[in-house]
């Protein structure tokens, strides 16, 4: 019996000439993600809150075909995000929203939002929409299997957890938000008859910082065993990001680890609740954030595409 290798970042095709934004590329799965695209001859921009970190970071990516640069972003305050949009010029072939953050301690964004919530979906969301004219290819948003914690939802009536703040609920609600704005970002695209594709990916468990800065100090403990028991690391994390950001797959589509649990192995299609499935929610949750944030789903997009048809 013939055996057949499972995908991994070799099997990146050709990247040269693209053009790649990664959020949160410092650390973890995002400088994983960065490195990867970089070998494979992409030009790679770390959108990241430390630009001191991000440099740091980019210095790590040694002997690659690609290229990469260091540019501020903080999601956590929208006119940081409207700052990078309204910089850029020229075409982003991949957006990958991958910064967030998990778990930690109740706090506010700059403009008042609950932290995991405006990070993690807002901060994205108003991005996205913001670069959506420059976007040729694909937007690749990084969820969780978090999403499927029992009683997930999203809380249209306090959207911040105001009074009802717990860090799984909060963290669990911002990965749902991932999904149903992926679903809702991809209607949007084929209504507008736009190319781009709108998909999502999740890691598994993957051994990053991100479970450092969990608000829980027993669950802080349980990670540091699982990091090294069960986890994979930020590279073979990073897998199912790259295959969607790269395969010929159908919008919408949502990749993670093809193990047990889904917590590790080779990218595959992944499972989503119904809730993550739900399109009213998604344009619910759609109109919510446009209110919230100020951005819109733009008249024209890369291709110069209109997007007419893709009103609410």
């Amino acid at each position: 019996m013939t055996h057949t290798p499972k995908w991994n970042a070799a099997d990146l095709p050709d990247q040269t000439g693209r053009t790649a934004v990664v959020t949160g590329a410092n650390s973890g799965l995002g400088i994983a993600t960065v490195d990867a695209l970089a070998r494979a001859g992409a030009h790679v921009v770390l959108a990241v809150r430390d630009t001191a970190r991000g440099e740091a970071a980019a210095d790590t990516v040694r002997g690659a075909r690609g290229s990469v640069e260091v540019r501020r972003l903080d999601l956590a305050d929208l006119a940081s995000v409207r700052a990078f949009a309204a910089a850029w010029q020229g075409p982003v072939d991949l957006l990958i929203n991958n910064a967030g953050v998990m778990n930690i301690p109740e706090s506010r964004t700059k403009d008042g939002f609950e932290m995991q919530f405006g990070t993690n979906h807002l901060g994205h969301f108003a991005l996205t929409n913001l670069l959506l004219p420059y976007v040729t290819d694909r937007v690749v948003t990084v969820a969780s299997g978090a999403h499927r914690m029992p009683g997930t939802r999203i809380h249209f009536d306090n959207l911040n957890l105001a009074g009802a703040y717990r860090p799984i609920t909060a963290y669990s609600q911002s990965k749902l938000a991932n999904l149903l704005f992926t679903l809702e970002l991809q209607r949007r695209l084929a209504a507008a008859g736009s190319p781009v594709r709108a998909l999502a990916a999740h890691p598994g468990w993957a051994a990053t910082n991100l479970q450092g800065a969990d608000a829980s100090a027993l669950r802080r403990a349980v990670m540091r065993v699982g990091n090294r028991v069960v986890a994979q690391d930020n590279k073979a994390g990073a897998l199912p990001t790259l295959y969607a950001a790269t395969q010929d797959l159908p919008g919408a589509s949502y990749l993670g680890p093809d193990g047990l649990g889904e917590m590790r192995g080779a990218p595959t299609m992944a499972g989503r609740t119904a809730a993550a499935s739900d399109p009213a929610s998604a344009r619910r949750l759609w109109q919510a954030s446009e209110e919230l944030t100020g951005a819109t789903f733009p008249s024209s997009l890369g291709g110069e595409v209109t997007a007419q048809t893709a009103r609410r």
